[in-house]
């Protein structure tokens, strides 16, 4: 069995999703949601926030191995800037706790979820709940992009698990 660890990055929330792998095969949640943080906070308090819970729910679920979403955006820098730095704390959250990493662009994820790189959310989600036995669509919507990267990062390593 082997625990997998998958995050959705941002700053005022951030998505994560702990899926555990059966030795058949079969994928369970194991607990899913969202870590969040108060727009009236300083920068480094809202990271200081995320290193924290991030830390605290490793330790709970001592994942094997993890995955995140990798830095996408369009126009807004300052968004990009932002989750980019929240970025850089879970990945160093991650190292400290000596878990290997897999980082996959929102269009990967997509095409692993969906077969399709172009899904829209309600898609994404609908699979997400089949794909993982659920008997409602994950929600915040962050945690559902969670659990999605998660899975993606089975898939693409199922020989090492």
């Amino acid at each position: 069995m082997a625990i997998v660890c998958g995050i959705d990055p941002g700053t005022a929330t951030i998505g994560f999703g702990f899926i555990e792998v059966l030795p058949n095969g079969d994928m369970r949640a194991l607990e899913y949601g969202a870590i969040k943080t108060s727009k009236n906070d300083s920068t480094s308090k809202r990271l200081l926030v995320l290193y924290q819970e991030l830390q605290t729910l490793l330790k709970k679920y001592n994942p094997q191995t993890a995955a995140v979403e990798k830095l996408y955006f369009q126009q807004n820098t300052t968004t990009a800037l932002a989750v980019g730095q929240a970025r850089g704390v879970i990945l160093l959250a991650f190292e400290q706790a000596n878990i290997e990493i897999g980082e996959y662009s929102p269009n990967e994820v997509k095409q692993a979820i969906t077969g399709y790189g172009f899904a829209d959310k309600n898609q994404m989600q609908e699979m997400t709940r089949i794909l993982l036995n659920l008997s409602k669509k994950p929600t915040p919507d962050d945690a559902a992009d969670a659990l999605a990267i998660a899975i993606t990062h089975i898939n693409s390593q199922i020989a090492r698990l």
